[in-house]
């Protein structure tokens, strides 16, 4: 099925979706890769707010490409980070600031996945290597948080999206994980090959 949803408007509609459905986003998204993460989660246990609420939000793995212009920021490009780099902080993030909604690229693990079915969240993939697609529909950048403490392409970018995707769930909110799936079948394809080699 397609969807077209909007953030945070559309949150609670993530419960009814399934792994193999294609979405595209509008709305608000911040961007995390693992330094952030490890920030996010050093404030919490410190009991420091966050200066945004990432509960209202889609979390992208991804360190954009940005330029300054005329005292705006610009994304040039916006491709998805490998999404395994931030498993040790995934179901950490998602209880202790009500993630619900994460994109990034080549899939999660299973402690993300029971994160995710707690919390009636997805995980979404976007196509590495289209960076610039991506930064075409994010159309203002709103705010950016430790741009001096981390560098730009480790800062926490808020985004205006509109139309980002297509976006495949791999993750849905019932535990279902595409990659663990296909690992599976996988490996009992290999077993009955090596068997019929076997016998041949």
């Amino acid at each position: 099925m397609n969807y077209n949803l909007r953030i945070p408007e559309d949150l609670d509609k993530l419960a009814d979706l399934k792994i193999g459905d294609i979405l595209y986003v509008s709305g608000l998204l911040f961007t995390a890769r693992d330094e952030a993460h490890q920030l996010m989660i050093e404030m919490h246990e410190k009991g420091e707010k966050l200066p945004f609420d990432p509960s209202k939000m889609v979390l992208y793995h991804c360190g954009p490409v940005v330029k300054k212009s005329d005292g705006k920021w610009e994304i040039l490009a916006a491709g998805p980070t490998t999404s395994a780099r931030m498993d040790l902080f995934e179901k950490e993030v998602i209880e202790n600031f009500g993630v619900r909604f994460i994109v990034g690229k080549g899939g999660m693990g299973d402690r993300t996945a029971e994160a995710l079915k707690r919390a009636k969240g997805i995980y979404a993939t976007y196509t590495g290597g289209a960076g610039a697609l991506a930064a075409k529909s994010f159309r203002e950048v709103l705010n950016v948080y430790y741009l001096d403490e981390l560098g730009s392409p480790e800062a926490i970018w808020i985004i205006r999206a509109e139309n980002f995707g297509p976006l495949i769930v791999s993750i849905d909110p019932q535990g279902n994980n595409w990659n663990r799936i296909s690992r599976e079948k996988m490996e009992r394809n290999k077993s009955m090959i090596f068997e019929k080699i076997e016998k041949s």
